[in-house]
């Protein structure tokens, strides 16, 4: 894997096989799992989800836990339980390990499949958002294209303050 500041950036579009299977390009399961082709994959949002190297979410998801668990020890969160449910309830069903096949491909597990809002034999469009790859129905992609794209600018100027 390569560092996190290597962003993985491109657009391509896949179709996903019979058997929910996207094929990744290799320079990108190069910088996004390396070796092990390990790899979490999260639903993003409905017609999304995002692929993550395990490491780098991991560290990233613990440090937040980290927060939580502290204030909870704490009891700074005392009427707010059914927050930390919810919390857990996501948790539990937002994220799932994967394995990447041998020439990049990603088996999208079945709890993922009707939130990707996709069907085997239909393109896919896969989208390097900088630090994770995202995998997107094509109506869904160009729905947040119309949304986003006219404020490139303005987050590009935030980015770089």
């Amino acid at each position: 894997m390569t560092a996190e500041t290597d962003l993985i950036l491109g657009e391509h579009t896949r179709v996903l096989d019979q058997r929910w299977r996207v094929t990744l390009p290799g320079e990108w399961v190069e910088q996004l799992a390396g070796e092990e082709a390990r790899c979490t994959l999260i639903k993003e949002r409905p017609g999304c989800l995002s692929l993550w190297n395990a490491q780098v979410w991991q560290t990233r998801l613990d440090a937040e836990l980290q927060v939580i668990r502290s204030k909870l020890e704490a009891g700074k969160l005392q009427g707010k339980l059914p927050l930390v449910q919810a919390l857990g309830r996501l948790l539990s069903t937002r994220q799932a390990s994967v394995q990447l096949g041998k020439q990049g491909r990603l088996l999208v597990p079945e709890g993922f499949r009707p939130f990707l809002k996709a069907e085997p034999g239909q393109s896919v469009v896969l989208v390097g958002a900088a630090l994770c790859v995202e995998i997107w129905e094509p109506a869904c992609w160009n729905a947040y294209l119309a949304r986003r794209l006219p404020r490139f600018s303005r987050l590009v100027e935030l980015l770089s303050q």
